[in-house]
């Protein structure tokens, strides 16, 4: 029987590929093997009349995607195959999205400008140099004191991430169905940190105010979604990083000091969709969507 394509949900997804697909339609084999242009996907599943796969990588751009029926042995079927033209787009992310991670750096200079210093600014660092105190040579002071923050520097965080895999509940072709993700990518987001100053006493009040600010602020909170405030805060611990370095007879007559602060515990990626589950009943949807929702 040469099977047929009703639909392909969703029709697009990301050029890293692992995206999680239905393709619904009728005359499916038992197994059977699915292209994204010229490149194999992955087939979680084959049911009566729908079949789960995860897209492979690929370049940007609009591609056919390709069913075929295979027999017992792995075989294709001859003249059991369909094609959709044009019926999924891979897509490149949309870096000017403002995403959670610029938030967060938003809301912690939003903090140090608030509690410590009005003068803080961010240099996006590519080459760190040996120094601690290096980043004085490498950034453009126009008014003393300030707060200089470089980086981020990511590291994965094992502590903080969770091992078990993440369910939301989804509309499927005969109802709710739970989806399963893969656990998050949990890191932790490093900064340096160099305070400058033409006064030594103004500097060490400076690092003063700056040790209070880690003292008084163990956690960075900000709002989980500000389109909809209704859904509260979410948080994440703040602690120094590092020893506190100080020169006092810099260049110019500039005072300095340098010291680092930490992030921990930021989910950096949702997780990929693993799967689809069984059906769920109304009840049991109300549950699940319930629990999804939730964030320690």
């Amino acid at each position: 029987m040469t099977p047929t394509l009703d639909s392909i949900v969703p029709s697009t997804g990301p050029t890293s590929g692992g995206d999680l697909v239905t393709i619904r339609g009728s005359g499916f084999a038992p197994r059977v093997a699915v292209r994204f242009g010229d490149l194999a996907a992955e087939v979680v599943s084959v049911r009566d009349a729908e079949v789960h796969v995860h897209t492979p990588p690929h370049v940007e751009g609009t591609v056919d995607v390709t069913l075929t029926n295979l027999d017992l042995a792995g075989v294709p079927v001859p003249g059991e195959a369909i094609t959709a033209a044009g019926a999924y787009r891979f897509l490149l992310p949309r870096i000017v999205h403002e995403a959670d991670f610029t938030r967060l750096v938003r809301t912690l200079l939003r903090e140090l400008k608030r509690q410590v210093l009005e003068n803080v600014s961010l240099s996006v660092a590519v080459d760190f140099d040996d120094d601690p105190l290096g980043t004085v040579d490498l950034t453009a002071i126009a008014k003393l004191p300030s707060l200089v923050l470089s980086g981020p520097r990511i590291k994965e965080n094992r502590f903080y991430s969770s091992n078990e895999l993440g369910e939301e509940v989804v509309m499927g072709a005969s109802g709710p169905e739970i989806r399963r993700r893969l656990p998050p990518f949990t890191v932790d987001i490093e900064f340096g940190l160099t305070g400058a100053s033409d006064r030594a006493v103004e500097l060490l009040n400076l690092m003063a105010a700056l040790a209070t600010f880690f003292n008084s602020n163990p956690w960075l909170e900000m709002d989980r979604d500000p389109a909809n405030l209704s859904q509260g805060t979410v948080r994440w611990e703040l602690a120094p990083s590092g020893e506190l370095h100080t020169n006092l007879e810099g260049k110019d007559d500039v005072r300095a000091f340098s010291w680092g602060l930490v992030i921990r515990g930021f989910d950096i990626h949702e997780g990929l969709p693993l799967d689809l589950g069984k059906a769920v009943g109304a009840a049991g949807a109300e549950l699940a969507v319930g629990t999804a929702g939730a964030s320690p």
